[in-house]
């Protein structure tokens, strides 16, 4: 008799669909709040903004935006923009340091404590009746976003080195999934104001997007029930006593301070790449707005496409790839495709030719997420997983930081299409870059 054997064997291929959905439903909580920043930000700005912290803020976004030659409107956009590069900071910070925790202490316990972190942020926003408190429920969320980086440590921990990026490819897939359900939870129930019905709430910080934000709330409330039901230990003892001891440190000073050279140059290609395609995430809807007139729905399907043909990509396209070609390789054809897509949308003159040149960019982008997770995986040690990739994650959060501002202020001065010409320059120079990887060893 083996009883360690008998009881491990079971939990090896169930932790990969568990991790599948704790990701995703993570990600629906998540992204529920994409499709409300435009009504977010007027809420708010309609309440608070005379006084307080919203009030400075708006002032110097006016004072930005008449710099520019600009009006409201552009000030409305860029405070978006720096909103949006807040929570995004956060994770930057946080993502490293929880990934680190999880080598040390284990996934499933630091999964339950920023699972549970993430419910009381959305909790605050459901009562956010003033600007502070929408701050401050995103303080909270931003600080407890690393479980991540954590979940996909674990896919590391219960795969063998040949099946990793094809492993990822179904994380990716749990993201893609994820970020068209949140979205559209988000959209449908934007307009269902409990205050309409029930005015007193008001009183209770209960606001017109409480509805999505307890929806948000109740998905934490599975996940965790999901995790301490179903999400067995995947670190082994033996890898967990070989981690470094965590702490909240420097974010680029420890991804400047990564000893082994391979996985700093493919973290440096992750970071070229999530530039360009944040980029074109923080533009897509204001080309098609301004090109073709879509409306708030129209864009939905566009942003709904995307997501299916990235679900498709990263969860069939490449683990078929992956079976005949290596990861490097994969990696370098989605990066073309990528290109390819970004100057196809910027020159798009009909509907079609947008809806081609995200095809063929969600193609790429597809490809390329899972080949880099999976290399800077194999790159590295089993105890340091949660760490690097942690870091890799971090360098995503950074990206969307500093572009949405970039990306918005191009746009708005320079005009649509030089945004997606920037974005296919920052792919050729991830491709570039990418040809100095060495092959992994399996």
């Amino acid at each position: 008799m083996n009883p360690p054997a008998a009881s491990s064997a079971p939990t090896k291929p169930l932790s990969l669909g568990v991790i599948f959905l704790t990701l995703y439903i993570d990600l629906i909580g998540f992204s529920i709040i994409f499709p409300l920043g435009p009504d977010l930000i007027a809420h708010y700005l309609n309440t608070d903004g005379q006084s307080g912290v919203l009030g400075w803020l708006l002032t110097q976004s006016d004072a930005l935006a008449r710099a520019f030659g600009r009006d409201n409107a552009f000030a409305a956009v860029l405070f978006g923009g720096v909103l949006s590069s807040f929570f995004s900071i956060l994770q930057f910070i946080f993502a490293p340091f929880w990934g680190a925790i999880s080598d040390k202490r284990g996934r499933r316990g630091v999964l339950l404590l920023t699972v549970a972190g993430t419910a009381f942020g959305y909790l605050l926003w459901v009562v956010s009746g003033s600007f502070w408190l929408f701050l401050l429920s995103r303080i909270v969320t931003g600080g407890f976003s690393g479980n991540l980086s954590v979940a996909t440590a674990a896919v590391a921990d219960v795969t063998t080195r040949t099946e990793r990026a094809k492993a990822m490819g179904i994380v990716g897939a749990a993201f893609g999934l994820g970020l068209v359900t949140g979205p559209t939870l988000g959209a449908l129930t934007a307009h269902f104001n409990l205050l309409t019905l029930h005015p007193s709430l008001a009183r209770f910080g209960i606001n017109p997007f409480s509805i999505p934000a307890f929806i948000a709330l109740a998905m934490c409330f599975v996940n965790l029930l999901w995790i301490y039901l179903r999400f067995h230990e995947t670190l082994s003892p033996a890898a967990r006593a070989g981690a470094r001891d965590p702490r909240i440190r420097n974010p680029l000073a420890a991804i400047l301070g990564l000893s082994n050279s391979a996985v700093r140059r493919a973290n440096l290609v992750a970071f070229v790449y999530s530039l360009a395609f944040v980029a074109m995430e923080t533009s897509l809807t204001f080309l098609a707005a301004e090109r073709f007139g879509y409306t708030a729905r129209e864009n939905g399907y566009l942003l709904g496409f995307l997501g299916v043909c990235s679900i498709i990509t990263q969860g069939y396209i490449v683990r078929k790839l992956l079976a005949r070609i290596d990861e490097i390789r994969v990696l370098n054809y989605g990066l073309v495709f990528s290109a390819a897509g970004l100057l196809a949308i910027g020159y798009a003159l009909h509907p079609w030719m947008l809806y081609a040149g995200l095809a063929c960019l969600a193609t790429g982008s597809g490809l390329v997420n899972p080949a880099t997770s999976g290399l800077i995986s194999l790159y590295s040690g089993p105890q340091e997983q949660g760490r690097v990739l942690g870091i890799f994650r971090s360098l995503g959060s950074l990206s969307r930081a500093i572009t949405p501002i970039l990306a918005g202020a191009a746009f708005w001065l320079f005009g649509s299409r030089s945004v997606f010409i920037v974005g296919a320059i920052l792919s050729a120079g991830a491709f570039g870059l990418s040809t100095t990887l060495p092959k992994p060893q399996k």
